[in-house]
């Protein structure tokens, strides 16, 4: 990996967070975001067993990452906490939270439990050549049952789920692996069933 000026990358998370900030204010992510993509740039992040979203290409960051995936939470905050660059290998990783706009009863924000953030390869001229976030998919999964007993969930995430529950993939989600038939499944629950009840 190339070396690149140690101020440059501080000037390029100096840029980013703001350019999130804005995005935040607006809800449009992809308009905001763009300019900080190399043309060939590649985002990824695990959706949880055997499951990764990857999109190639400037474009398709926009039009599916930043856009089909984002809608439902255009709303949410993702308040940067923590960045640690290392300018020998051109990378960063960030720490940030994952705040939805609902709050619970007792005033408390609906937020993502766990670790939650991103790490970058930098391309040069302001702009990312690679993005892989990373998050504890548990504790979305168990925010988002929460939050669906409360009947806060936006409708569009709920039809996102539903897609999912039937065993479909969401645009540019890929399998890691072939899928084991529905036996080999059920041997596998029962088999943890076992595990918490007999030991």
């Amino acid at each position: 990996m190339p070396h690149f000026p140690r101020a440059e990358l501080d000037e390029m998370m100096e840029r980013w967070i703001r350019a999130n900030r804005d995005a935040e204010e607006s809800g449009d992510w992809a308009g905001h975001l763009k300019p900080f993509y190399a043309e060939d740039a590649e985002y990824r992040w695990n959706m949880g067993p055997n499951e990764e979203y990857r999109a190639r290409g400037r474009e398709e960051i926009c039009d599916v990452a930043l856009g089909y995936h984002m809608k439902g939470f255009e709303r949410w905050k993702y308040p940067y906490r923590d960045v640690v660059v290392d300018e020998r290998r051109g990378t960063v990783v960030a720490f940030y939270g994952q705040i939805a706009p609902m709050t619970r009863e007792d005033g408390t924000p609906y937020e993502v439990d766990g670790i939650s953030g991103s790490r970058f390869e930098y391309a040069g001229n302001f702009q990312w050549r690679r993005q892989r976030d990373f998050f504890d998919v548990g504790n979305v999964k168990s925010l988002f049952f929460e939050m669906a007993g409360a009947g806060v969930l936006e409708p569009v995430v709920k039809r996102k789920i539903h897609e999912q529950a039937r065993g479909g993939l969401l645009p540019g989600v890929i399998r890691l692996r072939e899928q084991p038939g529905i036996c080999t499944r059920v041997n596998n629950f029962f088999a943890m069933i076992r595990i918490a009840f007999v030991g």
